[in-house]
């Protein structure tokens, strides 16, 4: 045992000389056309389902207020991870990130909390799936969720090349549904119809636009950010990327450019073709929108009902590769168990895959979609604060990292990512105790593992550590 220690903070471990090699990813699979690919499809369920409850919270002017809140939030972060991701290629995203910026802890403390996002979104997308499903073939629950979860899973253990390129081609029809959706509602739309939520007169600041008042736009947050949740994720694919100095900033800020264009499109169309009161608590939003137009059976609600799976299934699909990565790079460095970060001869690491998965199909089976999401956001704002934090603390600390991309406007930019990043963390509790509390307990546990076990046993030789050591070196030469 090695006590390589920061401070005593942490102990490393000496490791066999084969270590690395069992815990390999496949390069150069994916260039930056399947990066956006990627960041589309993590987020693309999020128009086809869910977003909608932000109606019943805040009516649609406090959805308006809060999507373009989150909107911007998401937008600044978004070039402040291009700028991290080109300079610290790893799979730990943004556990690599607050890794070299504020050491073993802040990186822990970010990579839980990612991995606690994308082990909760997925179930409250499979519950979306069921939702979907049962409209067509009057099947849900349990059945579809372990479908969902079997085939998939079981599709990201052929490769990750495979997987990416399957992905790419779900979200292509996804996208087409959300554009026959645009086309079908757009002749249809009647301002009027996005104020038809009956004002509650106790609430303050309440009117026709903001029907639950000013409070009702914090309440939206939650429900606004699941239009962009999770394409914070692409930076997760670095390893396996071609050149990620160039093809990380492409990547991300074009998928986030797309989808700003679906998020204010289908908050836009669908309470304004079919009402935000009918819109407010609609398992199925694009379809119920197109079915108040063209009937109950009509073809392009079929369609859209039946393609518009694609959606929920590309982010379902993707965002399993994403927790698989974070898994693995936190395994890996011996932050988890190290036994989930071995790979086989297609170079996916199978229990990282697999556990996971387990653990968010029994979560699925709670058919909470709603709450899932809030317990999602939980975990997606505590980790946006702490990567724009490292952002920030990297600019100063180590000004002369190389950066293939520089965030435009700086620590400015990703400051106001940061405070916005805490009002929406805070918005969680508003919207559900519960879900936050939840939330809170199952990172608890996470906390405590690496507080009484795992920061005593970590891994020195791997990317995310080495990287971190040697701007420590630097910086004692310096």
């Amino acid at each position: 045992m090695s006590n390589n220690n920061e401070s005593g903070v942490v102990t490393y471990n000496e490791v066999s000389a084969d270590y690395l090699d069992n815990r390999q990813l496949k390069k150069g699979v994916a260039g930056w056309v399947l990066l956006a690919s990627l960041g589309v499809s993590y987020v693309i369920s999020g128009d086809f389902a869910g977003w909608n409850f932000g109606l019943a919270q805040g009516g649609f002017g406090g959805m308006l207020i809060a999507t373009v809140l989150m909107g911007i939030m998401y937008t600044f972060m978004v070039f402040g991870l291009a700028e991290l991701s080109s300079s610290l290629p790893t799979a730990g995203g943004g556990y690599s990130f607050a890794r070299r910026a504020m050491g073993p802890w802040g990186g822990f403390l970010t990579g839980t909390a990612i991995l606690l996002e994308y082990s909760i979104a997925p179930a409250a997308i499979a519950v979306f799936i069921g939702a979907y499903v049962n409209s067509i073939f009057g099947i849900d629950g349990p059945l579809v969720y372990a479908g969902c979860y079997i085939a998939f899973i079981g599709i990201h253990l052929l490769g990750a090349g495979e997987a990416l390129k399957i992905m790419m081609c779900i979200t292509g029809v996804a996208v087409i549904a959300l554009l026959v959706f645009a086309l079908g509602l757009i002749p249809h739309f009647d301002v009027n119809n996005l104020l038809d939520i009956a004002v509650n007169t106790e609430a303050a600041g309440a009117t026709p636009f903001l029907p639950e008042g000013y409070i009702g736009i914090w309440s939206a947050i939650p429900f606004a950010i699941w239009l962009f949740l999770a394409v914070e994720g692409v930076p997760l694919a670095a390893e396996e990327t071609t050149n990620p100095g160039r093809d990380m900033p492409r990547g991300i800020i074009t998928a986030m450019v797309i989808l700003l264009i679906f998020a204010f499109g289908v908050l836009f169309l669908a309470p304004g073709v079919a009402g935000s009161e009918m819109m407010k608590d609609h398992g199925a939003p694009l379809v119920g929108a197109l079915q108040v137009v063209y009937g109950e059976n009509s073809s392009i609600a079929t369609f859209v009902n039946i393609v518009g799976l694609f959606g929920l299934i590309a982010s379902f699909f993707s965002i399993i590769y994403a927790y698989s990565r974070q898994v693995f790079a936190l395994s890996r460095a011996g932050y988890l168990p190290r036994f989930l970060s071995i790979t086989g001869e297609r170079k996916v690491p199978t229990m990282a895959l697999i556990i996971p998965g387990i653990i968010g199909f029994l979560l699925s089976l709670t058919g909470e979609g709603d709450l899932m999401i809030t317990m999602a956001v939980f975990g997606a704002t505590i980790s946006y604060a702490l990567m724009m934090l490292s952002h920030i603390i990297l600019r100063f600390k180590e000004p002369n990292l190389e950066r293939p991309y520089r965030t435009p406007g700086g620590i400015f930019t990703t400051g106001i990512a940061f405070i916005l990043s805490i009002v929406a963390f805070a918005s969680t509790f508003l919207v559900s105790l519960e879900a936050a509390m939840w939330a809170g307990i199952f990172y608890a546990i996470l906390v405590a593992y690496f507080a009484f076990y795992s920061r005593h046993h970590l891994v020195g030789k791997v990317p995310d550590e080495e990287f971190a050591a040697i701007a420590q070196a630097e910086s004692e030469l310096s």
